[in-house]
This record gives C-alpha cells, sequence and structure tokens, in this order.
C-alpha cells in the first residue's frame, strides 16, 4: 500500500508540475492575474506531494519492503537504520527522486519568498521552475520509477547498500550537492523570465543574485564534503581524481563563481548585462550535463549510477531542450540588451570580466578533457586518457594570473583608478607575501621547488591583499572598530570568500608538495619511521559491526618516545555480497594529517600497511567551509531583505 501511495502522489505532482507550467505563463502572455496567483499554491502542492512520495520511499526502506524493487536492490535488513535512510538515495532511481525533492523544494520556497516581485516575473520564473519539473517528473515516472514492484515473488532478503556508500559522508553529500544543482535552476528560471519579459535591468541581478549564491553555497560544500569522503573512504590518501563524475560537480561550480561575480557588477554598475544572462543559462546547463555524465552508463566509475542508454537518451533530449530553448531565446533578446555604465582599463568592472574570462576557460579545459575520451570512444576511434597531469598543468598556468586578479580585485575602484593609488599597496602586498612564504618554507622544508614556492606566494598574496583593503574599508570611518560595525554581510562575503580560496590554494599546493607515503611489512611490535613519527604495529584484532566482520589493525604512533595517537585501520568484509573494504585510520590536525590503511596478510604472518604523512591537507577543506559560508552570509544583507507588497501595488496595468 505504501509504494502505490508513493507512486500516486508522484503522479499527483507531476499534474500540479504541469500546471505548473502552463498557468502562471500564460496568465503572464495574456495579462491574466487570476492564473498568475495560481502559481504559488500549485508550487507548494507539488513540493508537498513530491514530500509525500520520498517519505513512501524512505518508509518502505526502514520496514524492509522487500517487495519494492529498489528495496531489494539497494538495502537489508542488517543494515542500521540510518543507512537505511541514505539507501533511498544510493541507487539510481532513489537519487532522482531526491533531486525531485529539491526540485520542488526549491520552487516552494520560490513562490513563498518572492513576494516582492512584479507578478508577471514572479509567474514567468515559477512557470520556468514548473516546465524543469515536468521534465524530471515525466523521467521519473516513465523510466526510473522507485515504487516498481516484485510481486508476487520477491525475496526474503535484500542485497545490501553498496559498502563505499555505507558512510557517513554518503549521509550528507548528495544532499549538498543536489541542493547546489538544483538551485542554480533557480538562477536559469529568472534569466528565462527575465528574457522573457524583456527587463534585464539592475533590479534583476539584484533578485537573482540571492538565490544564485545560496545555491553556490550549497555546491560547493558538497564538493569539499565529497573531497572528504573520497580521502577518507577510498584508503589511497587522495582527495581529487579528475574523475568524469567529480568533473561533473566542478563544471557548474566554476561557471557559478562566475555568474556571481558578473551579477555583482550588474546589480551595481548595469554592465555586464547579456554576460551574465548568458553564464546563468551555461550554470545549470553544465548541471544537467552532469546528470547526463553520471546517469547515462557512458562511463565507469564508482560515482556512476546508471547503464541504461535509454535513460541517457531521454536526459540527453531534455539537456537538448533547456539549453537549446535557453540559448534561443537568448539569441533573440541579447540585441535588445545594452549596458548602462561606463569604465576604464584600470578598474575593478575589468579586473571582475577577467577572472570571469579565466573562470570560463578553465570550464572548457575540464569539458574538454571530460567529455573528449568518451565522444573519442563513441565513435569509435580507440580508448584515450587525459588524466590528471594534463588537468594540473592547465590549472597550475591559469592560476597565476587568477590569483594576482583576485588579489588586486577588492584593492580597485568601481569605473577608474590611477595607478599611483594601487602601486604602493601592491608593492607592500607582494614584498610581505614573498617573505613570509620564503621564510616559512625554507624553514620547514629542506627542498623548496620554485612552482611550490609561486603558488603558496600567491596564496599568501591573497590574504595580503583582502587584509589591505579590510584595512581601508575601516580606516574610512576613522576608527577601526567603528569600521568593521559598518562593513555589509556582502563585504564580509568577499573576505571570507577570498580567504577560503587562498587556504585552498595553499593547501593544494603543500599536501601535494610534501605528502610522503610508505607501504611496509610489518610483525607485532616492529617500528617504522616516517618524517618525525615512530609508528609502532601492535597487532590485529577481529571487529565486527551490525553487517560486517572483519580486522582493525593497531597502530601505536609516538614522537620523540611520547604517544601521539593510537589509529586503528579496519578491513571489513561485508555479510551480504561478501565484499571487502578499507576503512582508514587518520589522526587529523590542523597541519598535518596522520593517515594509515590496512593491506593483506601476508605468507609470514605479518600484515601490509600503507602509511601517509599529508601537510596540510585539512586547509583544502577548511578553505571549501569558508567559501561556503561566504555564499549563506550575504543572504543577512539587509538589501535583499525586501518587503512583501500586496497584490494591487504589484499588479501591472491592464492585467486582469
Amino acid at each position: 500500500m505504501i509504494p502505490e501511495i508513493g507512486y500516486f502522489s508522484l503522479t499527483l505532482a507531476m499534474v500540479l508540475s504541469v500546471l505548473l507550467c502552463i498557468f502562471p505563463l500564460w496568465g503572464a502572455h495574456t495579462g491574466n492575474l487570476r492564473l498568475m496567483r495560481a502559481a504559488p499554491s500549485l508550487a507548494i502542492g507539488q513540493f508537498v506531494f513530491v514530500l509525500i512520495s520520498f517519505a513512501a520511499l524512505i518508509y518502505a526502506s526502514l520496514t524492509d519492503d522487500f517487495t519494492v524493487a529498489y528495496v531489494a536492490y539497494h538495502s537489508s535488513s542488517s543494515l542500521p537504520w540510518y543507512y537505511k535512510i541514505t539507501s533511498t538515495w544510493g541507487g539510481h532511481e532513489g537519487a532522482i527522486l531526491l533531486w525531485l525533492v529539491m526540485q520542488a523544494g526549491w520552487t516552494a520556497v520560490v513562490a513563498m519568498r518572492s513576494g516582492s516581485l512584479p507578478w508577471i516575473l514572479r509567474a514567468r520564473v515559477l512557470g520556468v521552475l514548473g516546465f524543469l519539473g515536468v521534465g524530471f517528473m515525466l523521467y521519473t515516472l516513465l523510466m526510473s520509477s522507485p515504487f516498481e514492484l516484485l510481486l508476487p515473488y520477491y525475496p526474503v532478503e535484500g542485497r545490501d547498500l553498496n559498502p563505499l556508500l555505507q558512510d557517513p559522508g554518503m549521509i550528507i553529500h548528495p544532499p549538498l550537492l543536489y541542493m547546489g544543482y538544483v538551485g542554480l535552476s533557480v538562477s536559469f528560471s529568472f534569466a528565462i523570465a527575465a528574457l522573457l519579459t524583456g527587463k534585464l535591468d539592475n533590479t534583476w541581478a539584484k533578485w537573482s543574485r540571492p538565490w544564485t549564491m545560496t545555491a553556490w553555497g550549497f555546491l560547493t560544500l558538497g564538493i569539499t564534503v565529497g573531497s572528504w569522503w573520497a580521502y577518507a573512504e577510498l584508503g589511497w590518501g587522495g582527495w581529487w581524481f579528475w574523475d568524469p563524475v567529480e568533473n561533473a560537480s566542478l563544471m557548474p561550480w566554476l561557471v557559478a563563481t562566475a555568474l556571481l561575480h558578473s551579477l555583482s557588477v550588474t546589480e551595481k554598475r548595469g554592465v555586464f548585462k547579456s554576460w551574465t544572462v548568458l553564464l546563468a543559462i551555461s550554470a545549470f546547463s553544465l548541471s544537467l550535463l552532469g546528470t547526463f555524465i553520471v546517469r547515462s552508463g557512458i562511463i565507469v566509475s564508482v560515482h556512476a549510477f546508471a547503464t541504461d542508454p535509454d535513460r541517457g537518451l531521454f536526459i540527453l533530449a531534455f539537456l537538448a531542450i533547456v539549453v537549446g530553448g535557453g540559448l534561443t531565446l537568448y539569441a533573440f533578446r541579447v540585441s535588445q540588451v545594452k549596458s548602462e555604465g561606463r569604465y576604464k582599463l584600470v578598474s575593478r568592472e575589468v579586473a571582475l570580466w577577467l577572472n570571469n574570462i579565466f573562470l570560463v576557460v578553465a570550464t572548457f579545459i575540464v569539458l574538454l578533457g571530460t567529455l573528449l575520451p568518451m565522444i573519442h570512444k563513441e565513435m569509435g576511434l580507440g580508448s584515450i586518457s587525459i588524466g590528471e597531469p594534463f588537468f594540473n598543468k592547465m590549472f597550475a598556468i591559469l592560476l597565476v594570473p587568477f590569483a594576482i586578479l583576485m588579489g588586486i580585485g577588492p584593492l580597485l575602484r568601481w569605473k577608474q583608478n590611477k595607478w599611483a593609488f594601487l602601486q604602493n599597496k601592491l608593492l607592500i602586498a607582494a614584498v610581505a607575501s614573498i617573505v613570509v612564504t620564503a621564510g616559512w618554507l625554507f624553514l620547514s622544508y629542506e627542498d623548496v621547488a620554485p612552482l611550490t614556492l609561486l603558488a603558496t606566494t600567491l596564496a599568501m598574496w591573497i590574504m595580503f591583499t583582502t587584509a589591505s583593503d579590510l584595512y581601508d574599508k575601516t580606516l574610512v570611518h576613522g576608527s577601526f572598530i567603528k569600521g568593521l560595525k559598518r562593513l555589509t554581510l556582502s563585504y564580509w562575503a568577499m573576505v571570507l570568500g577570498h580567504v577560503g580560496i587562498a587556504f585552498v590554494i595553499a593547501g593544494v599546493t603543500l599536501t601535494s608538495a610534501y605528502s610522503v607515503e610508505r607501504d611496509v611489512s610489518m610483525q607485532p611490535l616492529d617500528v617504522v619511521q616516517l618524517n618525525e613519527y615512530d609508528y609502532r604495529f601492535e597487532g590485529v584484532k577481529s571487529i565486527r559491526g551490525p553487517n560486517y566482520s572483519g580486522h582493525a589493525g593497531v597502530v601505536s604512533v609516538l614522537k620523540n618516545g611520547s604517544l601521539v595517537t593510537k589509529l586503528y585501520a579496519e578491513k571489513r568484509q561485508y555479510d551480504i555480497g561478501m565484499q571487502f573494504m578499507t576503512e582508514a585510520a587518520i589522526d587529523a590536525g590542523f597541519t598535518r594529517d596522520l593517515y594509515l590503511a590496512l593491506g593483506e596478510q601476508l605468507s609470514n604472518g605479518g600484515w601490509s600497511l600503507r602509511i601517509y604523512h599529508k601537510p596540510y591537507v585539512r586547509w583544502m577543506w577548511l578553505g571549501g567551509i569558508l567559501i561556503s559560508l561566504a555564499g549563506f552570509m550575504i543572504l543577512g544583507d539587509k538589501r535583499y531583505r525586501t518587503s512583501r507588497k500586496s497584490d494591487e501595488q504589484l499588479q501591472p496595468k491592464g492585467v486582469v
């Protein structure tokens, strides 16, 4: 009965989504206010029924209802309850349903929080979101339903959740990532609505910016958690592999980052209007492209869900409609868009535009490196590999001008600057960056490569120039404390985001340059040394979990004879499927991680272990958290807390 309720609720949500697609758009076209007013109720109703459907799937999993094919394939009775909930998005069909929950949720929130918008624009935004909902609900109901039944013959036990997914990262990573992916549909909808309305002014950018910031914040946090999850779970000590599915999340993030900066310029200066709209269309288009890559079956990856080509063709067709329709409308309207502001070469506008270019070029590099091997193979030309060396080299080249501009940008004024006004500040920041970095690295490490020195100096450059701008902004008001109180949340978001980028650059650089690993064979009480730490193998003990058994290698870590920590690295065998999984042991610190993975037992009774010393690896994820917080911080800015107006105040002339 519960699965039937879930399917029926999803069908009702589909009906409401169709109405949401038609009524407000037709009402906006004909000037019928009654049809436009129906949009918020339809959006909220759609969300309620999608939520009921999702709750039905969670209930089926929690109650071990193996008559439901999805539950039988992705859960088991011995699975802990929190992983039973997680299993509802651990497979293809459930993940698509989670996407629908996010899509309907974003639509409902926009409906409830957009009361200050003119009804024509509000109706068109919700209508476009309704159209997107129709596409994904059709896909779910026709090709990816999680409510298919195995009656009359069904298993008495499920196949269990993939052991790779039985991790806390699985609980939080997909929802965060999907919140970001789907949130970009709001930016897309605002762009399409503005094109339909023909009003691409500063006000449109102001309305769109907080929604884009929120989606970008979730996407940043999702990517950060995903990197940490791969590092902690896979046992190889890596945090990014340039996997096609990892790239699928990075591409919309890069374009969304460019979009945020472009929205800022459009809102404040009235320029880059057409470019901003194109970025909004591109960001969500890349989210859909990522969905196609993950769910088409054209790649083999631990992240990939589907292997059904028909599903891939459906998503590809939907992608073509959304992207093609958006770009066609853009082509018809772009000639009507005119920038209002004027600016000189040395200005904040130019700095932000150049950084936009670098972000877009980086996106094209990732897109090329991701799609070219797939296209090459599908055309029957054989397999080619574009891997880590290619991406690392290209991004290293782009990093230098990008980081330099990121440091200069906040110090620049709108419209134009005199170079003499900047040169002393930039010279002081450059000297401070070089001196601090050189002192830090040469005192800490015997060998400092030129590229390591350069990249770390760029991170310090961003820190010092941001601090210089903060100092200037506070002194304008006479006193440092008084100046701090007058700074807007938007400004603090910029500071936090730039500091976060500096932490990411420094963390990536230092952990890549100075990480050390060692594969060893150890008997109980053997000791090996790695850097300043001694690792003493205490032996192996048996472990038993809720749905697995295995061994844990116990290693005492000592420094100068004193115990630092004990590491318990596990090798698990899951009861259902008899799959083996390695659970790394990590002693985390602000400046280093001690990382241990247990291998196989050897013929002489010893065990193989892999030991890593990872300096500053936590700085990457600290930076990611700071960047995501910057996205959420801007929501408190008073400029985006507009009052709700009555329907009469908002009613356009001639509307019935």
